[in-house]
């Protein structure tokens, strides 16, 4: 028996098509979004955080306040809560007395050698030195010269120090020899003949 196809009319062929056609063209418009009212807003609104916090960082305390101010009118709550985080920091720091500056010597001394200890070597001598300046027969600030020379490898200006600073303080030279900051000299014989002149007769 011979097989029959089914057969379309070329006229429900161009129907069918075109009814594809407004199918495709529907769920186009549904998936395009419509466009956001609030869109420039939201757009300003994060310029002016993201101005705040650029003010923040270079601790522009009072215009990065201002700045985040503006961002809580905007319409997105998320970036309103954020702001409202780093207005606080702001008002925080604003209100904060500011600290007093460094005068005495020995307040420059104290400074100095807390961040000897911290291996902040520049920040260290800048302090040491105005204490020197402003005390400059005191021992332990000398003392103290020696041993920032002495950590740095400055080995002429540590030898040149540490003398002064026995020669204003004898007893500076026992504290030497136990001293871990003098390591670094420990091979020099100059540094021998300075902490221990008893062994060769002669004093400094």
């Amino acid at each position: 028996m011979k097989r029959r196809t089914v057969r379309t009319s070329s006229n429900s062929q161009t129907s069918h098509k075109l009814l594809k056609k407004k199918a495709m063209k529907a769920s186009k418009k549904k998936i395009t979004a419509p466009p956001d009212p609030d869109a420039p807003a939201k757009q300003a609104q994060l310029r002016f955080y993201e101005e705040g916090l650029k003010h923040l960082q270079q601790q522009k305390f009072q215009r990065a306040k201002q700045s985040l101010e503006r961002v809580l009118e905007g319409p997105t709550k998320e970036l309103g809560d954020r702001a409202q985080v780093h207005i606080r920091i702001c008002e925080q720091r604003i209100t904060r007395p500011p600290i007093p500056p460094l005068k005495s010597a020995e307040e420059h001394y104290t400074q100095g050698v807390a961040l000897m200890n911290l291996g902040r070597w520049d920040e260290a001598r800048e302090h040491l030195d105005r204490a020197r300046k402003a005390a400059p027969k005191a021992d332990h600030i000398v003392y103290a010269m020696a041993a920032l020379d002495c950590l740095t490898g400055e080995a002429e200006s540590a030898m040149q120090n540490l003398k002064v600073a026995i020669q204003l303080r004898p007893e500076n030279r026992y504290h030497a020899r136990n001293d871990e900051d003098f390591s670094f000299l420990q091979e020099d014989p100059r540094f021998t003949e300075l902490l221990y002149p008893e062994r060769d007769g002669s004093a400094n």
